[in-house]
């Protein structure tokens, strides 16, 4: 694709331009007051980036976008059939009522009681990791902190060691990368297939082990969990454990991330946090609006649909921009300022609907205790000097590679 043609018409295949990536924002707006649905001939999608229309797409388009094995093979990807396998039985790709099913059985384990009761472990962990950096005067937030604690939080909470925390981050950011990109890249496929394998193999050992001998945790639960007679396989435990995991880790490592680069942007927002505890639950879904996690994803259109006067055909992919949503001017008064005190705040970060994020919970609560400590405990943070900030090549799950700051002593 020529440059000429990029730049003729907006595209969100823009978001491969290094500098476009670090700030998506121009492209969003422009998307959204020049052309809020069309279709992207280099996407073979349509593109929404309207707030109401991004809802409507979340609402009532079909979630069930995953190739099977079947049609892999049949376009000669027979390679990425083991990738597939586990994708068709996780409720992210899946409609009523397998999704229904599905949910349904999930959420009698994951119960706001379970995020509850791992508290004071994300405080502990919090405290554990800080404790580290502090004397150093300067970290790396996500090598140090984002990456590491809901990685470990996760293992907490799947009741599996938290010594194999570094094991599962590797999983999944590799897992990751191929849900948050549009295109297929070989080059990953064989590192890819190998982590599907490895979290398969591990959590098919986790489920022979406490069936002999129970224990705690979300591995357990999901075994247990029964509605109406109706109880989830081993396949599907295993498939929605994998997307339960990586949705946890990501989605809380570029909170924290994102969150704390925003915020050393934003003097005021962040002195105001730090000294009223009131706006630290307001600050949280502020920085996930203001930097979403998650910045997009795709559906299929169900039926011929009309849409910001375009026709969407029935079968079309549709990609839902929520970072464009979420700055979205008819929805957002001054969408562009962070303010953690805006209280008319229903982003869509977590996404909507059916298929809203299964971890919102326990990301929330990871983050409100992540900001608290960091700006009780490290005064005065700022930017190490001379860093160039370098986002992670993955388009839909957007967070930094690293993110390098100093602080003096609390």
């Amino acid at each position: 694709m020529s440059s000429q043609n990029l730049e003729s018409s907006p595209s969100l295949y823009h978001l491969f331009d290094p500098e476009v990536l670090a700030d998506p924002y121009p492209l969003y707006h422009k998307l959204r007051s020049q052309t809020p649905v069309h279709w992207d001939p280099f996407l073979h999608s349509w593109v929404v980036t309207r707030y109401a229309d991004v809802i409507r797409v979340l609402h009532h388009f079909s979630a069930k976008r995953t190739p099977t094995p079947e049609q892999l093979t049949s376009k000669g990807l027979s390679a990425m059939n083991p990738i597939a396998q586990v994708m068709v039985r996780q409720m992210l790709f899946l409609d009523a009522p397998d999704h229904t099913r599905l949910r349904t059985l999930a959420s009698a384990a994951f119960t706001p009681a379970t995020v509850e009761r791992l508290r004071s472990h994300i405080q502990d962990i919090v405290d554990g990791l800080l404790a580290r950096v502090v004397p150093a005067g300067k970290m790396d937030v996500i090598a140090d902190l984002a990456g590491p604690m809901p990685a470990i939080v996760t293992a907490e909470m799947l009741g599996v060691p938290s010594a194999d925390h570094q094991q599962l981050r590797i999983w999944s950011t590799d897992f990751a990368e191929m849900l948050g990109n549009f295109q297929h890249n070989p080059d990953r496929l064989p590192r890819v297939l190998r982590s599907v394998e490895e979290m398969s193999q591990y959590f098919c050992s986790a489920i022979r082990e406490r069936s002999s001998r129970p224990g705690s945790g979300l591995i357990q639960a999901m075994m247990d969990a029964e509605v109406e007679g109706e109880r989830l396989t081993e396949e599907e435990i295993v498939a929605n454990l994998i997307v339960t995991m990586v949705g946890g880790q990501e989605t809380t490592t570029n909170l924290i991330g994102n969150g704390v680069l925003s915020l050393i942007r934003n003097r005021t927002e962040l002195d105001r946090m730090r000294l009223d505890s009131s706006c630290l639950a307001s600050g949280v879904e502020e920085l996930l609006r203001y930097e979403s996690p998650s910045q997009h994803t795709a559906r299929i259109a169900p039926a011929d649909i009309e849409m910001g006067g375009q026709e969407i055909r029935s079968g079309q992919a549709v990609i839902a921009v929520m970072a464009a949503a979420n700055r979205d001017p008819e929805r957002f008064p001054n969408p562009d300022r962070l303010d953690v005190t805006r209280s008319d705040n229903r982003h869509l970060a977590f996404g909507w609907a059916a298929h809203f994020c299964f971890g919102a919970a326990l990301a929330r609560l990871e983050g409100q205790i992540a900001f608290s400590t960091i700006l009780r405990r490290l005064p005065n943070l700022a930017l190490q000097e001379s860093q160039s900030l370098t986002w992670r090549h993955n388009l839909g799950l957007r967070g930094l590679n690293r993110l390098n700051v100093v602080f003096g002593s609390a």
